[in-house]
């Protein structure tokens, strides 16, 4: 169970509601229910620092992952156009061997 930065005072819960005219034994058992889904359900600040944490930690691998990408893609567009030049220069070649 982890500690929850909510506070929650049941005596007080259990009072307002005895004073509403719920008897005490119900009275405690609805304080201890909402108690418990308090804490199971509600973010702490922890909690938002270590998912913000988390996606920072994933957006920084995902930053890394682009930018490897990238420039792979640079590397491939670079050698497509040395090999395109490297063909139409022998075309090239090719057309003023044949025109003479």
């Amino acid at each position: 169970m982890r500690s929850s930065a909510l506070t929650f005072d049941r005596l007080a819960y259990v009072d307002r509601l005895r004073h509403g005219g719920i008897e005490e034994g119900q009275a405690r058992a609805h304080a201890e229910a909402l108690d418990a889904a308090l804490r199971d359900s509600v973010a702490t600040r922890s909690d938002i620092d270590d998912l913000q944490r988390q996606i920072r930690e994933v957006e920084t691998g995902l930053e890394a992952k682009i930018e490897t990408s990238a420039a792979n893609l640079r590397v491939e567009i670079l050698r497509w156009l040395v090999v395109t030049q490297i063909g139409l220069a022998g075309f090239v070649f090719a057309a003023i061997k044949f025109v003479r």
